[in-house]
Parts: structure tokens; C-alpha cells; sequence
């Protein structure tokens, strides 16, 4: 079969990113857009991608292609998403799917409608050891799951440069850029349905401060300034959250009597004692996994009364594309079955534009945050 062509929109990591993955699935990567003429030009020459713009409807008229990668900020998804959907792409859009519940689910059924493909890149549930936490409960090691944790704390500079990451409408916010990735580990190894969710968010950084010539979202911390005090320097107010809690319940595949209770603890500024990491309790026994995505190793708590590490199981590392870095071989994995799925193999179930809607709506009840009680 003739190799699917792929139209890449955002120039930053993400879109880089985007760029090998496609790559490494067999497509052929056959234009870039971005948002700054000689950035994206920069971008295009640097990857041998034959085609750059910064004009996404022409683009799309002239690369024709089958498959577009959004990967630029949340808040730049929607109208993109609607013109490649329009002329019949199929789509692989990284998390948040858009800045708001309501406009999520506008684009997930326009694709529904369209009849397109799409595929919602909250990619860590690829994770090993996440796979392997799955198996590990599949087969009944501990029990039913009854308690989710998922901890973490990211100690962020307060002074990073004002950007999307920032604003609410931008697609910022922890949960926008955390959460979305915690959520897709939880339900892939307990079940993907939701019951019930509250919480609450705080905004740590209430201002930041204006600098020139942040690109890539991975090297904002290069840009802060050396005086943070100058009294020439602008700042910029921020709404977006930098740390949250969430609880929610969530429907066990294993079991539908009693819900599991999730617990997200996430703080963006401040700095952890100890490791980040995810712990999955059940009737039985409990998996520990280290890092804040389940980087590992993992345990196992069983009738031992002793936490051993677990190997990862030789049949989820073959599974798997053969790249060291985290993120990049989670989007492959997740581009590869875009790919096949596309071009008519048969594939597993993966995250569409029904979960990006749904987490997104997730999102707002949660900033809404109007289920505590007042105690004055």
C-alpha cells in the first residue's frame, strides 16, 4: 500500500515530535505549518520535510494529505482541527483536544459526522510499566482494585516567561498538560469508565514575566530572566492552574460492584520529598510504580506482606517501538496504530476524540470546583 501522507501543524517540541513518530510508522511527513515564517522554515529544513507555511488552510489544499498531527497549544486546536476534518483528514491531535468542554465536543462530532479517524495523543498509558500494572491486575495479583493514588511534584520555576502554558483560553493549566495524561493511565489500567468526579485548582503564579523569543515549550526555562526584580521588565497576568486535587470514582473492568476511589495530587511549584509515582491498591495486594507517568520500576505488595520489584515482562518491551525516550515512543506507538487502523489493519482500541472530549469536560467541572461545602 502507498504510504499515507501526513501534514504536521506546530513547529515546537510536540511538533517535532509529531514528525519522527509518522516517520517511524511508515508515513511520509509531506509538509510543517507554524505560526512564524523563518521558525518554521528553520523547523522544515532541519527535519528534510519537503514542504513549510504558515497558512494552514493553503496547506492543506496543497499537501492533500491523509492524516494531519496537531501539535500546537490547546488553545490553537479547534478551527485547525475543523478544517482538516472538513476536506476529509483523518487526525492525530495531542492533548488538551481544545481549551473547553463545549468546543471539544464540537469537533468530536464533526468527526463522528465526517466519518474521519482520529486519535487523541494523552499517550503515557503506552507507558511499560503502565502496560505491565494492567496485566499484572488483569490476572487477578491484587484482587479487585479498590484505591488509585497518583502523586506528584514538579517543582516548576515561579518566573518561567509568560506563554500558552499560562492562560486558560491558550489550552494552559496543569490539568490541561498533567492531568490528561494521569487520567489516560488510570482508566487504561482500571476501566474507562468515569462515575463521578470533584476537585479543586490553585493558581500559584498569578503573574509572569514578558520575554522575547520562546518557541519550544521545552526550553522555556533557558529564557528566564537574570533579573527578575528589573524594573523594566513586563509581566503578564496568568489564570491557569499550577496545582490541583482530584477525586474521582471510576468502574473497574474486573468488577462492578464497588467503584475504585482515584486520588490526582499534583503541585506544579513546589518541590517533593520524595519520588513521584502511582500506587494501585486492591483486595489482595498493591502495585507501587515510580515517576509521576509510571517511568518504574514497579512492586508488587501480595501475600508476602513485602514489596518486590517486579521485571517488566519481556512481551511488553517487544511490543513497544524501540526508542528511549518516554514521550517520543508513546506518540509512535500511538501514530503506528493510527496508521494501520487508517489504512484498513485491524488494531487495538486507542483514545479518540471521545476521550479528549471527555476528559475536557472533566476539566471544566473541575475548575468550576462548586461541589464544596462552606463551613464559615
Amino acid at each position: 500500500m502507498s504510504k499515507k501522507k501526513v501534514l504536521v501543524f506546530g513547529t515546537g517540541f510536540a511538533g517535532q515530535g509529531h514528525t519522527e513518530a509518522f516517520r517511524d510508522a511508515g508515513a511520509e511527513v509531506v509538509g510543517i505549518v507554524g505560526r512564524t515564517a523563518e521558525v518554521v522554515k528553520d523547523v522544515a529544513e532541519k527535519l528534510a520535510i519537503p514542504y513549510s507555511s504558515t497558512d494552514w488552510k493553503l496547506a492543506l489544499a496543497e499537501c492533500q494529505p491523509d492524516i494531519v498531527a496537531i501539535a500546537t497549544p490547546g488553545g490553537a486546536h479547534v478551527e485547525a482541527i475543523k478544517d482538516a476534518i472538513n476536506v476529509g483528514c483523518h487526525v492525530f491531535c495531542d492533548k488538551p483536544l481544545s481549551e473547553s468542554g463545549e468546543t471539544s465536543e464540537e469537533i468530536y462530532q464533526l468527526a463522528l459526522e465526517k466519518g474521519v479517524k482520529t486519535a487523541f495523543a494523552a499517550s503515557f498509558r503506552y507507558m511499560p510499566h503502565i502496560m505491565q500494572a494492567k496485566q499484572l491486575i488483569d490476572a487477578g495479583k491484587i484482587g479487585e482494585p479498590r484505591e488509585v493514588e497518583c502523586i506528584s511534584h514538579f517543582n516548576l520555576d515561579p518566573n518561567i516567561p509568560f506563554g500558552w502554558s499560562h492562560r486558560i483560553e491558550a489550552g494552559g493549566g496543569r490539568l490541561n498538560n498533567n492531568f490528561t495524561h494521569l487520567l489516560s493511565i488510570v482508566t487504561s489500567v482500571i476501566g474507562e469508565k468515569i462515575l463521578s468526579v470533584c476537585g479543586e485548582v490553585r493558581n500559584d503564579m498569578p503573574k509572569a514575566p514578558v520575554v522575547d523569543g520562546v518557541h519550544n515549550f521545552m526550553t522555556r526555562r533557558n529564557f528566564i530572566p537574570d533579573d527578575i526584580n528589573s524594573p523594566e521588565l513586563q509581566w503578564k497576568d496568568c489564570d491557569a492552574e499550577w496545582s490541583y486535587t482530584v477525586m474521582m470514582q471510576v468502574e473497574s473492568r474486573l468488577s462492578t460492584q464497588n467503584p475504585v476511589s482515584v486520588l490526582f495530587k499534583h503541585g506544579g511549584l513546589v518541590p517533593r520529598f520524595n519520588e513521584d509515582h502511582l500506587v494501585f491498591h486492591g483486595s489482595k495486594g498493591s502495585i507501587y510504580i515510580k515517576g509521576h507517568y509510571g517511568a518504574g520500576p514497579l512492586y508488587l505488595w501480595d501475600e508476602n506482606k513485602a514489596w518486590t520489584e517486579i521485571p517488566l515482562p519481556l512481551e511488553i518491551a517487544e511490543a513497544l517501538p524501540k526508542i528511549e525516550d518516554d514521550t517520543q515512543r508513546s506518540w509512535t506507538h500511538l501514530a503506528i496504530q493510527l496508521v494501520k487502523d487508517v489504512s484498513g489493519e485491524k488494531v487495538a482500541p486507542y483514545q479518540t476524540f471521545k476521550e479528549g472530549a471527555e476528559y475536557q469536560h472533566i476539566i471544566d467541572l473541575i475548575r468550576k470546583n462548586d461541589r464544596a461545602v462552606d463551613l464559615t
